[in-house]
């Protein structure tokens, strides 16, 4: 039964048990009451017949004397006791059905108590804490489910905050590390302050600096305050753009290096975050394929949404490349702070290991999101998708993608 008909029906037996109460004891009240009208009126005619056989005047027939009506004042003060009598009963009914409401008041306050005890606890720091109430199927069980997933929402976000805290500190501690032995080596006479002994100071030291703004950009992104300037990016222009920076180094480690992408579509973002996201995917891309293999850069229209009716029209970008892929037990992890899908490897110096986490938090900050994915042929596919801006004709005409759930 619902909360509303539980409490319906308290006030409802609250009110019955009121009304019979008073029901019950008003008839020998009002009994009472004429008992009493009787007993006077009695009174008075046996003083009137005394009085009558004292003064020899009674007659038969007409000559009889009228029985007397008991005085005024004896029948206001009947009248009184009566109401006196039926007010100390309707207090008593009131008293009784009182009692009757804590009674059917306790079970409906019993599950807030108990689900006030524990917020309180949650309150304190207890995140295991559950209200216990959500197997009951009336109001304080849904109100106790939504209890339980907060706190779990809360402890899962809890243990989050924790593994990045112990992440931070690992991944700070290494480039730490190496900047204090070099400089106390140099400092003993241990290494003589050459040049290769200073690049090694100067390149931990930027590796420091780069976890440090990596960490400030994924933080005001999923806080919601990352300085946005949103504007028509066309997106060809800055695949090329992007992939033009890296013709030399993938040149250098024999990586073929494409760009496919039709001139005409459009993204509605900012111009330099959607080259920073592009120039993180392509750099891990670079680093993960091997020799003589390839990254493509793609792009193409994507319908978010269950139908193309009532969807809303974005832009999917890609980075495939043709390196070992993702592990299918770490695609669900492939976006998490310092998280490395083959652990055995270890990171290397130019790396934040936030660059990922970047990709999500920037493509999420423009109202778009990110996935990764394994493609059949070998290798692992990177994508983004962003709200798209208008777009020319040529752009719907060279395809759009599927829809995308």
């Amino acid at each position: 039964m619902s909360l509303r008909w539980r409490i319906a029906l308290g006030f409802a037996l609250v009110a019955l048990a009121t009304a019979a109460l008073i029901a019950l004891a008003t008839p020998p009240i009002i009994g009472q009451g004429f008992s009493e009208l009787d007993n006077d009126r009695d009174g008075a005619t046996a003083v009137t017949a005394t009085a009558t056989l004292a003064t020899g005047s009674e007659d038969e027939g007409d000559n009889a004397a009228p029985v007397q009506a008991p005085p005024a004042d004896t029948a206001d003060q009947v009248q009184q006791s009566t109401i006196l009598r039926l007010i100390l009963a309707g207090v008593a009914a009131a008293a009784g059905a009182s009692l009757l409401g804590l009674f059917v008041a306790g079970p409906l306050v019993r599950p807030l108590t108990r689900l006030e005890q524990a917020a309180a606890s949650l309150a304190r720091g207890n995140l295991s804490q559950r209200s216990g109430l959500a197997e009951r199927g009336d109001e304080f069980g849904q109100l106790g489910r939504t209890f339980d997933s907060m706190a779990g929402e809360l402890e899962r976000a809890d243990e989050s905050r924790r593994g990045f805290l112990q992440d931070a500190a690992h991944e700070l501690k290494t480039p730490l590390a190496v900047i204090d032995a070099t400089a106390s080596a140099i400092l003993d006479g241990v290494y003589s302050p050459d040049r290769r002994h200073i690049e090694t100071i100067r390149d931990q030291s930027r590796v420091l600096a780069r976890i440090v703004d990596d960490l400030r950009t994924i933080s005001l992104a999923e806080g919601g305050h990352l300085p946005l300037e949103r504007r028509v990016v066309p997106v060809a222009k800055t695949l090329s753009s992007v992939a033009a920076g890296f013709e030399a180094r993938a040149s250098t480690g024999g990586v073929a290096l494409s760009v496919d992408a039709p001139g005409g579509l459009a993204v509605d973002a900012d111009p330099d975050r959607v080259r920073q996201i592009v120039t993180a995917l392509v750099d891990n891309a670079l680093r993960l394929t091997p020799k003589g293999g390839a990254v493509r850069l793609t792009a193409a229209l994507a319908v978010v949404g269950p139908a193309r009716g009532s969807a809303r029209r974005a832009v999917r970008i890609c980075v495939e490349d043709t390196g070992p892929g993702i592990p299918a037990e770490a695609l669900p992890h492939i976006f998490e702070r310092f998280f490395q899908a083959d652990p055995s490897h270890s990171r290397e110096a130019a790396t934040s290991g936030l660059g990922l986490s970047i990709v999500e938090a920037l493509a999420q900050a423009q109202g778009g999101r990110a996935g990764a994915e394994n493609v059949p042929a070998g290798g692992a596919r990177l994508w983004f998708e962003l709200p798209s801006a208008p777009t020319s004709p040529s752009a719907t005409a060279t395809g759009a993608a599927g829809p995308t759930p």
